[in-house]
């Protein structure tokens, strides 16, 4: 779940900042992909990280 709210998290994040920079729709793409990608790897960390703590 964390992954999957990171990803769209992510890619909403990355094409506001695109659009804020001047960016048209391929740059909008583009940063929302590449954050979208970001975000849902730190959620598989964090996945983890909160698996090991509370399965002990």
């Amino acid at each position: 779940m964390i992954v999957i709210a990171g990803l769209v998290f992510g890619a909403i994040f990355g094409a506001l900042l695109a659009k804020k920079r001047g960016g048209k729709g391929l740059d909008m793409a583009q940063y929302a992909a590449g954050f979208a990608i970001a975000f849902a790897v730190l959620g598989v960390f964090a996945t983890i990280g909160l698996e090991n703590l509370l399965s002990d």
